[in-house]
């Protein structure tokens, strides 16, 4: 369904309404945090590169300055998109050109490397395993240092999720290198975002909107939504509130990247707030022990993340590993669908 044209009063009642919240007694419960743990929230033992990190506060921040906002006028039409953005409609033409245009399938594909990745800790997923599907890739942060992209690609990361930002005043010190560098190596990239629950769901929005760039052939942005323990945000918000922020946050960047989020999470955060929800959205699952099947039972994934503690030619300690769900063709057509 297409919307030509919704009130800037309404889309901001919208915005407040979806985006702050408030935690009484009754919101805050008493889980202990996941031991599913990312790259990007559990500190390796190996030196990372050093940055100032703000330490997330519940008063009114202000915003390190990273480029303009963009405002709700100048974002792509409030247009809900399943999938990928249906292009306006125009008029139709009433003679038909003597050469139409024809849209043909590019020849040239980049090529899928075999994984060849090792793992700290092996896991036997048996007839499940992920080496059984085509395409692996990688998710990176600060915490993997400075990386050999075109070494990591030769070993089978042919795609990776890159940490951009969390909260709404953090942005990881190693993407933009990380981001550029990827590309250059012929990966395939997109962005992450780690959600805070103390912070206003649009002003984390607008945070990842300055700092990552809006480019043809990126991948969908993905939303990382799990239990932190070493974050100064112990908020704990029942699953409506947490449902209601993350579909602000959603809604603001599918407007702007044309792509419909995807959403990162864990086992007990998902069991606690998301089972049954966003049925409409695509998930990239964490299952570490067992294959997503047996741990999110009926939910469709895209995105399986295998293991923790990768290694790899071309990255030092521990990475995670990461595959998609489908054969190499599959990968080819949803990858490009994303070019156009």
């Amino acid at each position: 369904m297409r919307f030509s044209g919704v009130p800037a009063i309404l889309f901001a009642c919208l915005a407040v309404a979806g985006c702050t919240s408030s935690s009484g007694i009754d919101d805050i419960l008493a889980q202990k945090p996941s031991l599913e743990t990312t790259s990007s929230v559990a500190r390796p033992a190996s030196p990372v590169p050093t940055a100032d990190v703000v330490i997330e506060a519940q008063a009114e921040e202000v915003l390190a300055w990273a480029g303009p906002v963009p405002t709700p006028e100048a974002l792509v039409p409030q247009t809900r998109v399943t999938g990928m953005p249906v292009p306006a409609e125009k008029p139709v033409a009433m003679l038909t050109p003597p050469k139409p245009t024809v849209r043909t399938r590019s020849p040239v594909r980049a090529q899928i490397y075999s994984r060849q990745f090792r793992d700290a800790k092996p896991i036997n997923f048996g007839k499940a395993s992920p080496k059984r599907l085509a395409v692996h890739g990688v998710d990176v942060s600060r915490w993997q240092g400075e990386i050999d992209w075109a070494k990591l690609r030769t070993q089978g990361a042919n795609f990776a999720y890159i940490k951009a930002t969390d909260g709404g005043d953090h942005l990881d010190p190693m993407f933009k290198k990380n981001w550029r560098a990827a590309h250059e190596a012929g990966l395939k990239r997109g962005a992450y975002h780690f959600f805070y629950w103390c912070r206003v769901a649009s002003e984390q929005a607008d945070w990842f909107i300055r700092n990552v760039p809006r480019v043809p052939g990126a991948l969908p942005p993905v939303i990382d939504v799990e239990y932190n323990g070493e974050s100064s945000c112990k908020r704990r918000l029942s699953p409506q509130k947490i449902r209601e922020k993350m579909q602000v946050f959603m809604d603001r960047l599918e407007r702007h990247y044309g792509q419909r989020p995807i959403i990162y999470t864990a086992p007990d955060f998902y069991r606690d707030n998301l089972q049954g929800a966003f049925l409409d959205y695509p998930f990239w699952l964490r299952s570490v022990a067992a294959h997503p099947s047996k741990v999110y039972p009926g939910r469709k994934w895209i995105f399986w993340q295998y293991s923790g503690s990768g290694l790899s030619q071309g990255v030092n300690g521990k990475i995670d590993l990461n595959v998609f769900h489908g054969s190499e063709d599959q990968w080819h057509d949803w990858a490009d669908a994303r070019s156009s």
